[in-house]
């Protein structure tokens, strides 16, 4: 690229005589040696992350060591006649699916098909007595297992109206697919009703028929109500349908709400205080405003449809994490555990029937990560914390007592996996230098029984692999903050040589990327192909308290820009960094952050000599409502914080080499944000590289194309570091 001299290649000046004449032949050689050594090491790459991930156990298999053969055959004893399994599976979102269901009869070993068409989300009620589903046209409806009959439930003409099942943005935003919850007594079933009538629809093309895999004349047009940030939002209620009157009844919901229901459930049933009472239950609705600072539970009654307040928590400052709800604990009496960030760390809080705090239960100063349960026998709370943000321990919290003891030892990730009765569990452990490994333990002084799965054969493959480990380390940024990061050292690395860099992240809000745990993928076959690889977790990232999380709050991707910059900067420091040749790579956030990186990097001399990012956001404008206003409240409310943030409009400061690649079906992370960034970036006379899969979407899953697209990465890093 040197004017109209000629090419420059290795630096050796070609003119075009040269590739004419005599030394075209030599440049053709290398040229093709460089390809072959990428693709070699792609290959290479493409192996590790197939072979060496680790057997992990279902919770099928888990549950199965738990009760052992003796309780197995008295478990399925007590067992409900009909099991309900699927074939068939056709896709229909990230997790959504139809499939054709049908039962099993464990006492006759017959299988009853429960429709004659596709269905989702179909489950059955606790006494197996009945299976509630949705169809085609988004309505509920209730399968009799005894009479064999079928009960329309909804009898919506409008599919824009999703009936106790997700709509694209719950399911993806919220995490859930079916939006209803049998009560215990199995007699009545509540269910969120979605109306997405007034939600913009986007549209996208596909090009390839699914059967030929070839070419078709004309693109097929696809559409999805989308709501991206500040638009509408589909229109949530909640009904309770009777199974014996077939009557539905909508609860009564205040008015302040109109953002999002996206958890529904019942108590547990009570104990009667007279004789001649029934036990009962209440319908448990969580509702979070739509800019997600303001988190209610009620609780309703259903034959009433009364609602009233049990709980209430709102921030000013951040937004509410209504994640957390998911691991509160109903107990029998009438408390509840309840798990909440509001003391500056995630924690748990004891609380009343009737909604009154009573206790903090966990006062130390470290984030509850997952929670397994409560023991009503024991009265212990069971639970995983981050003691430090890289590790993992489990700890059993005696809320009587009021004494924790912390169930594991050794640095890495410890999870447990227990009994419905809360007397053995499974402890699963893994490291960076240890596989998953399965131990069987009594909660009776948790002792361990023995070893249920190892995984030895994978370790033996990946040791003899011999390749560089991954090693934890810290940066101090010039504003005092230390950054956790690891790096992977490259292969047969010489401590007086300088090698290039490759800075792996994601950076998204609330996650992490460095963490002691079995995850051999991409770093490695990198670190194998001669790069020093590292990956930094910077501000706004998880598990070290409430305001380092919400960092980033308002103005995403400003201030995660800054810390890898400024770990780039300390690497360029170290003696064996080639200080001239750092890359920094993402998909998804992480692509949006490269982007940001690449945008900002002149102010700080231009650290990073190339970049990837894989199907990034562009402007937080073009991505969904709930996820982006969760962290940058709506555009109307925060002009500031979408302009600030807006890659279009820093495509004239980008530097560096750049390799932006994105799948043209992406339902999640349009292609629109990289066409039009792109078309910025033309406008600016930014020169790139582009790669684009057709009908491929966010994760670039199919086979071709994902080996495809790291040959390409290789093939880029190659070229220009």
């Amino acid at each position: 690229k040197n004017k109209s001299k000629g090419c420059i290649f290795h630096k050796k000046v070609l003119s075009l005589h040269d590739f004419l004449g005599n030394n075209m032949r030599h440049t053709l050689l290398l040229l093709s040696l460089v390809l072959l050594s990428a693709s070699v090491r792609a290959d290479r790459m493409m192996d590790i992350m197939r072979n060496y991930n680790a057997k992990t156990m279902s919770v099928a298999e888990m549950d199965s060591v738990l009760l052992g053969d003796e309780a197995m055959r008295r478990e399925g004893e007590k067992a409900l006649r009909y099991k309900l399994e699927y074939k068939n599976e056709q896709k229909l979102f990230r997790h959504s699916f139809y499939a054709d269901y049908y039962l099993v009869d464990t006492q006759k070993n017959d299988t009853l098909w429960l429709t004659n068409e596709p269905v989702r989300d179909a489950a059955m009620s606790p006494n197996g007595k009945y299976v509630v589903y949705a169809k085609a046209d988004n309505n509920l409806y209730i399968y009799k297992v005894d009479f064999k009959t079928e009960v329309a439930v909804t009898t919506d003409e409008n599919t824009e109206i999703f009936n106790g099942i997700s709509d694209w943005l719950y399911e993806e935003e919220f995490g859930t697919t079916a939006l209803y919850a049998f009560s215990p007594d199995n007699k009545q079933v509540a269910f969120v009703r979605l109306d997405e009538t007034e939600v913009p629809t986007f549209e996208w093309q596909t090009f390839l028929d699914d059967e030929a895999r070839g070419s078709e004349l004309y693109p097929k047009l696809h559409s999805l109500r989308y709501p991206k940030a500040g638009s509408p939002n589909a229109k949530a209620s909640v009904c309770v349908y009777d199974i014996h009157y077939k009557t539905i009844r909508q609860m009564q919901l205040p008015d302040y709400m109109d953002g999002y229901l996206p958890r529904i459930t019942w108590t547990p049933l009570n104990t009667p205080t007279k004789k001649d009472e029934q036990p009962t239950s209440d319908l448990v609705l969580l509702h979070l405003n739509r800019d997600q600072n303001r988190m209610d539970v009620l609780k309703g009654n259903p034959k009433s449809t009364v609602c009233h307040p049990f709980y209430k928590e709102e921030s000013k400052k951040y937004f509410v994490n209504y994640e957390l709800f998911d691991s509160w604990q109903w107990l029998s009496d009438g408390r509840v555990v309840v798990v909440s960030e509001k003391g500056g760390y995630t924690q748990a809080y004891m609380y009343s029937a009737q909604g009154v705090e009573q206790r903090l239960l966990t006062p130390e100063e470290r984030d509850i990560t997952k929670v397994y349960g409560y023991d009503p026998n024991t009265q212990t709370l069971y639970y995983q914390a981050a003691n430090t943000p890289m590790t993992r321990q489990a700890y059993a919290l005696n809320t009587k007592k009021n004494t924790t003891t912390q169930l594991t030892k050794g640095e890495g990730t410890h999870d447990l996996h227990f009994s419905k009765d809360f007397t053995r569990y499974i402890h699963c452990y893994h490291s960076v230098e240890k596989p998953h490994t399965y131990t069987l333990c009594e909660a009776k002084g948790y002792e361990a029984k023995g070893t249920v799965l190892d995984n030895d054969s994978i370790l033996q493959a990946w040791q003899a692999l011999g390749v560089n480990e991954k090693e934890f380390f810290t940066i101090t940024t010039e504003r005092g903050d230390v950054l956790n990061a690891w790096r992977i050292l490259p292969k047969d690395f010489d401590k007086t040589k300088k090698y290039p860099v490759v800075m792996l992240q994601y950076s998204g809000p609330t996650s992490q990327r460095v963490l002691n745990n079995w995850r051999k993928r991409f770093g490695y076959a990198l670190a194998d192909a001669g790069y020093l690889v590292v990956n930094v977790d910077g501000r706004g990232t998880g598990a070290r308290g409430r305001e380092w999380r919400n960092a980033t709050y308002m103005q995403l991707g400003i201030k995660e820009a800054e810390d890898q910059i400024s770990a780039a900067k300390y690497l360029k420091t170290l003696p064996y960094v080639d200080g001239e040749r750092i890359a920094i790579c993402g998909w998804s956030y992480g692509g949006y952050q490269a982007l940001m990186c690449l945008s900002l990097q002149a102010k700080s001399g231009n650290i990073f000599k190339c970049g990837i990012a894989i199907a990034p956001v562009t402007n937080w404008r073009l991505y969904d409502s709930a996820y982006t206003e969760r962290f940058m409240r709506r555009p109307q409310v925060n002009e500031f914080g979408y302009e600030g943030t807006d890659l279009m409009k820093m495509a004239k400061d980008l530097t560096g080499e750049l390799l932006i690649v994105h799948g043209l079906a992406d339902d999640n992370v349009h292609a629109q944000n990289t066409l039009l960034y792109t078309d910025a970036l033309v406008k600016a006379g930014k020169q790139f590289d582009m790669q684009l899969y057709v009908d491929d979407n966010h994760s670039i899953r199919k086979p071709e194309n994902n080996e495809h697209l790291h040959k390409r990465i290789m093939l880029f890093l190659e070229r220009n570091l």
